[in-house]
């Protein structure tokens, strides 16, 4: 079986075991698995920016949050439909993250880092500053009412495990398409020796501006879906911790590869999940597991698994 179709296989195996979860899990794992999915479409995004690309940010909570807040706020006060509501806040992602993209990329390194979460500080407070409309660090709580998508109830797990179940496996598929593709190619090279790429005649500002609106849009649509399956939208999602967990999540995974976002999410969400059920010390023992994941598997868990036995993976 050649490596293309290895890679199908794997990933569309994934999804179908995903899928066919739903009739079997628990509700306490059923409605966690959800929130995982929707979480790791988030770290998708991510990961194109920095897996692919190379470009460490802290300011993607700034896309998440942008996102959840144009959705949020047009349905909660200009009385949006769950469809358009989603639109808008997917287009406000993408504008975000071109408006950021052109200020931070004329930096590189330690100075994009710190242009990003300045950036990202920036839309926390004012969401906290704009609290007649946003209600601050309290936020709101979209009704099910106001949650029928197309007639479907959003606010029923079931449908809502599908919906983002449908969110991650376009976020996955569209991850895998890209970076087998030219630009995303390119993407990897730039990440590898921006100077060489330059040099043979790529316009490395212009991949780095798509790759960056790319991201944050994919961040945008898991901020927004995050608020519409969930019903709420508040401050806390545009803090600096929403811009580290991403990051911590592709590190866990495995930076570079399609399915590193999802292993990192699921294993960092069900690690804390089970550490705080046994102390309330628990953040001493996800971050004794952390140091050693550093220590023992610095390509985090995919990207081990692709230097140590499938090295075809993408």
């Amino acid at each position: 079986m050649s490596a293309t179709a290895k890679t199908l296989v794997l990933h569309l195996g994934l999804l179908a075991v995903l899928f066919a979860l739903q009739f079997v899990l628990p509700a306490y794992h059923h409605g966690n698995l959800a929130r995982i999915m929707v979480l790791a479409s988030y770290a998708v995004g991510y990961n194109i920016l920095f897996g692919y690309t190379g470009l460490l940010s802290l300011g993607h909570a700034l896309f998440f949050a942008a996102g959840m807040y144009g959705m949020g706020l047009t349905i909660q006060h200009a009385g949006f439909t769950p469809a358009p509501a989603l639109i808008v806040g997917i287009l406000a992602g993408a504008i975000v993250a071109a408006g950021l993209a052109l200020l931070a990329l004329r930096t590189t390194g330690v100075a994009f880092l710190i242009v990003t979460l300045m950036f990202a500080q920036a839309g926390y407070l004012t969401i906290l500053y704009f609290g007649e409309y946003t209600r601050g660090d309290e936020g709101f709580v979209i009704q099910a009412a106001d949650r029928m998508l197309w007639g479907i109830d959003l606010s029923d797990p079931t449908n809502r495990y599908f919906a983002a179940w449908g969110l991650f496996a376009v976020c996955l598929l569209l991850c895998l398409r890209l970076i087998r593709a030219p630009f995303g190619k390119t993407l990897v090279a730039i990440r590898e020796n921006e100077e060489r790429v330059r040099m043979l005649g790529y316009n490395t500002f212009a991949h780095k501006l798509a790759a960056m609106v790319v991201s944050g849009t994919v961040s945008a649509a898991g901020g927004a879906f995050y608020g519409l399956l969930f019903g709420y939208a508040g401050a806390s999602f545009a803090s600096v911790q929403y811009s580290i967990f991403p990051l911590l999540w592709v590190l866990l995974g495995g930076a570079g590869t399609v399915l590193g976002p999802f292993v990192g999410t699921l294993f960092m969400f069900y690690l804390i999940d089970l550490s705080s059920g046994v102390t309330t010390a628990y953040l001493l023992i996800v971050g004794v597991a952390l140091v050693l994941l550093t220590l023992f598997a610095p390509q985090g868990l995919t990207g081990e698994l692709r230097r140590r036995v499938w090295g075809w993976l993408p």
